[in-house]
């Protein structure tokens, strides 16, 4: 019993020292990446010592599931360069793939939405950077975005939704930052290797660049690499202004490496400095102009886009769609509601929800937002509004007013009031 119960001791002793020695050799070989391939050669193997030494000490001895080994060695190299990122994928050497991201065209080159909000203010919401070769005018990227800001061509003011893009191509960085400035502005990024320097300016700049255009760009925590180049790049060069948190703090590009077994680590193999500053944003971020939570960044710059272009001389579009977004909630009680309710000739209006909803025939119902005790807005629309006629408690008409001048009186009819849907 003695000899089997020893026997099986070896055997665990033995299999901890195999699994013990595999955490080593994997930060081992991720150490000797990262000295090969780190831009910067002292830092490279500084960094790479520090790893060593860490392995050495046995504090990634008990990590024997390889995907939680990879977190442990991300989590300690991730404070020396925000790009450091470790992982494994079963059965594969998850290595740089060649070429174009396969799903690229699949998610829209990155362009998850298009749109021209109330004020003619534009909107677009961009999730990636996507890459393409100058030289190539039909690349389907170039060609994408070229899509989208031709669609936003006639806006008053654009914003640029960043809060979701993790990084990207720094040609289309540089393409997409050349349709806001003047061609040959000096503001694009010199990427600094081993190999030696890269500019990030387009080898073919934007076409018709909106040089006046007020630009705004929205960013979180979540806004990254590349997409923290074209929000630093522009806020520096005095074309945008930077709406919302403080961003990742990822400047140095590069890609992953594979290290054997399934594992990769990306390692930084350049580093960008902006002719406007003389450095860059790692481990720092861009700091916004304008701090706001993310969450609450697009009311914000919108509000700011309409503030400005009203500021400017804008028309009644932009005056009602700013004291649209400025409006409270709770202008008028709900019980205060139920006085408007009824028929207007052609036009009813009925309470749905504690609100106001207006139909006219086999129109889609509007659903009304209140902007005082009397003036509604109609909801995603804020240049039609409402107007109740009242003499002392009893509303008498109301009025369809356009911004542009244009109203339409309907009576009320009197008969009982049409009922609520609550």
């Amino acid at each position: 019993m003695p000899r089997i119960f020893a026997s099986l001791l070896l055997c665990v002793l033995l299999t901890a020292t195999v699994h013990a020695a595999e955490p080593r050799a994997v930060a081992g070989r991720v150490a000797d990446a990262i000295e090969r391939e780190y831009f910067d050669p002292a830092r490279g193997r500084e960094i790479a010592d520090g790893l060593r030494g860490s392995a050495a000490r046995g504090e990634f001895d008990a990590l024997v599931h390889p995907q939680e080994l990879a977190s442990a060695l991300t989590e300690v190299l991730k404070p020396r360069d925000r790009h450091f990122n470790v992982r494994w994928q079963d059965g594969a050497d998850a290595g740089p793939r060649p070429g174009p991201r396969p799903d690229a065209a699949r998610v829209n080159f990155g362009i998850r939405q298009v749109q021209l909000l109330p004020g003619n203010v534009g909107y677009l919401d961009l999730r990636m950077f996507a890459d393409f070769e100058f030289g190539e005018p039909d690349a389907p990227a170039r060609r994408a975005i070229e899509a989208a800001l031709q669609l936003l061509a006639h806006a008053d003011a654009l914003l640029i939704d960043l809060r979701d893009n993790g990084g990207g191509s720094p040609a289309m960085v540089g393409y997409l930052a050349s349709a806001f400035v003047a061609p040959g502005s000096d503001i694009y990024n010199t990427f600094h290797s081993r190999a030696g320097t890269a500019s990030e300016a387009p080898a073919e700049p934007f076409a018709a660049p909106r040089t006046a255009l007020p630009l705004y760009v929205l960013v979180s925590g979540r806004t990254g690499s590349a997409a923290e180049a074209f929000a630093y790049t522009l806020q520096n060069a005095r074309r945008a202004t930077v709406v919302g948190e403080a961003t990742a703090g990822a400047a140095n590009p590069g890609r992953p490496y594979p290290v054997g077994d399934g594992y990769s680590v990306f390692v930084s193999n350049g580093t960008p400095v902006s002719p406007l500053t003389g450095g860059n944003w790692e481990g720092v971020g861009v700091q916004p102009d304008v701090v706001v939570d993310s969450a609450r960044a697009l009311d914000v710059a919108t509000r700011q886009a309409l503030e400005t272009l009203l500021a400017t001389g804008a028309g009644d579009d932009v005056r009602w769609s700013l004291e649209a977004l400025a409006a409270p909630a709770d202008v008028v009680h709900t019980d205060v509601l139920s006085a408007f309710v009824g028929h207007y000739g052609a036009v009813q209006v009925e309470r749905v929800d504690s609100a106001l909803q207006l139909r006219q025939g086999r129109r889609p119902p509007l659903r009304l937002r209140p902007l005082s005790d009397t003036v509604f807005f109609v909801d995603g629309e804020p240049t039609r509004r409402v107007r109740f006629e009242r003499d002392g408690d009893t509303v008498r008409a109301l009025e369809l007013l356009w911004a542009n001048g244009q109203v339409a009186r309907h009576v009320r009819v009197a008969t009982d009031a049409a009922p609520s849907r609550d």
